[in-house]
């Protein structure tokens, strides 16, 4: 073990290891202040802002092994006590450029510009794409597979073990797909938004279990686009021929959303949320895959609630609560049915989230009865609460982050976005009149204050959540989610 370092050395980072996922690893023990990803060694150099902030990690996951994606991963002590600009060079693959170099593995299903579009659109304005097989050198390679391939169906065929011949051509016909491979050259506006993507992107998969994304910086300069079809495209220039139309590169494409129950392409949500970018943000979330129940095939968009406690619910707590689940459009309380409401939220993978966490819940003394209404969506007017354009709904920033925190109410709420000079108290003073506080705990994040509070029961949590969420706070405007912790 090499002496306390404030810099630590991560191993086993496999490529579909992100450096946000690196970074909530660490964040509980303090700031960290840079981050190395040592792609070719699958390892990082992680820097945290002082020495006992490492310790303090370091003593945690000597005890509990880290893991991130189903990975286990390795920390130690790095030989380095600060990371040198020579480090962090050593960790860049390649120099930032606005174009990105996309290799897409396992692909097990069709890829257009379109889907590449919808997946890499969310981190900023992309100019153009362009979709390509790998080097012709793959194709030799075929071909000498195709060659032993043929001679090793004649053998199975002389010889007559079926199994054992169904067994490897399977493998044989993988291992094929895998030598041919999928690229894509993807040019952004900025820089700045191709290094976001590739940050965030890197390793992730576009379907559940296959299609990685593989990215690296591209040499090139700019691209040349000479024809708008399936297989390139130039978003400044709409006018561009499609050239002879006849069978796609990638034939039975599928769009992008289908895995997450979104519209096809161009599809938009009510109040302009573009579902083709939530599925990007889904995609990211959850790392190609669901959370256990949620199927990702719902289209019903609007929700009903029955059972609510007229004398204490409004259209703004509903919101405060459904709102943790996905965008909210409008909101309309049944004046015939005091205790029922309609909420439409801004898709149909969202209403599936509200849907499956809040079934059952506990509020103001009623057990909530949450279902899909059979209107596929609220009719605007006297008696509807607008809420389309609200800069309270969390999903139009950091939508992944937030679908990640998604979860059935808990007792422990987290509060963000609080005064500087906040204490423990007045967090305490805010919500006491909500429940019975077991614990509570005021911290800081990357600069900024937040707190944990744990009440004896959910309803309670949940009751200070649908009050005190959005209320202001010494000119700040509180944000307030469950948390997942067990305990402070």
């Amino acid at each position: 073990m090499a002496e306390p370092s404030k810099v630590i050395h991560v191993r086993n980072v496999g490529h579909e290891i992100s450096e946000n996922d690196l970074r909530q690893l660490f964040q509980p023990f303090g700031v960290i202040t840079k981050l190395v990803m040592l792609r070719a060694k699958n390892q990082a150099l992680l820097q945290m802002q002082d020495v006992p902030s490492a310790i303090s990690a370091l003593q945690f996951y000597a005890n509990v092994q880290p893991s991130i994606r189903g990975r286990n991963v390795y920390v130690q002590f790095s030989s380095h006590q600060e990371l040198t600009t020579m480090d962090q060079n050593q960790g860049r693959e390649d120099e930032p450029n606005r174009i990105l170099l996309v290799t897409i593995h396992h692909m097990l299903y069709p890829i257009t510009v379109d889907v590449l579009h919808q997946v890499f659109s969310p981190h900023g304005y992309v100019e153009k794409i362009v979709t390509f097989q790998k080097s012709a050198g793959h194709w030799k390679m075929m071909e000498d597979c195709s060659l032993i391939l043929a001679n090793f169906l004649c053998f199975c065929k002389f010889i007559f073990i079926f199994s054992i011949f169904v067994y490897s051509t399977v493998n044989f016909i993988m291992y094929l797909q895998n030598c041919v491979g999928f690229q894509a050259l993807i040019q952004y506006q900025s820089r700045q938004s191709a290094v976001t993507a590739r940050s965030t992107l890197q390793g992730r998969n576009i379907y559940d279990g296959c299609c990685q994304l593989d990215i690296q910086f591209s040499n090139l300069d700019e691209l040349q686009v000479n024809y708008n079809n399936d297989r390139s495209r130039d978003f400044t220039n709409p006018n561009l021929p499609t050239e002879q139309k006849g069978r796609s590169s990638q034939p039975g494409y599928g769009d992008a959303g289908s895995m997450y129950g979104v519209q096809g392409s161009g599809g938009r949500g009510a109040g302009g949320y573009s579902q083709m970018a939530n599925a990007a943000a889904i995609a990211a979330a959850f790392g190609g895959g669901l959370p256990p129940g949620i199927t990702g095939t719902n289209d019903r968009c609007t929700i009903l609630v029955a059972n609510l406690n007229p004398d204490r619910i409004d259209e703004d707590k509903l919101f405060n609560l459904f709102s943790i689940y996905g965008n909210i459009v409008r909101i309309k309380l049944l004046r015939n049915k005091p205790d029922h409401a309609l909420i439409q939220m801004g898709d149909g993978f969202q209403a599936e989230l509200a849907v499956h966490f809040l079934k059952g819940a506990m509020l103001f003394g009623k057990r909530l009865e949450v279902n899909f209404s059979k209107h596929p969506n609220i009719t605007q007017g006297a008696e509807t609460h607008e809420y389309v354009n609200s800069n309270l709904n969390r999903f139009n920033r950091n939508a992944a982050k937030n679908y990640r925190y998604c979860c059935s109410p808990t007792k422990m709420i987290h509060l963000s976005t609080l005064p500087q000079d906040i204490t423990e108290e007045d967090i305490v003073s805010l919500v006491e009149e909500h429940g019975t506080i077991v614990n509570s705990k005021v911290f800081e994040m990357n600069g900024k204050k937040q707190a944990l509070v744990q009440f004896e029961t959910e309803e309670q949590a949940t009751e200070a959540l649908v009050c005190k969420h959005a209320s202001p706070l010494s000119g700040s405007v509180i944000r307030i989610s469950f948390s997942q912790l067990q305990n402070i």
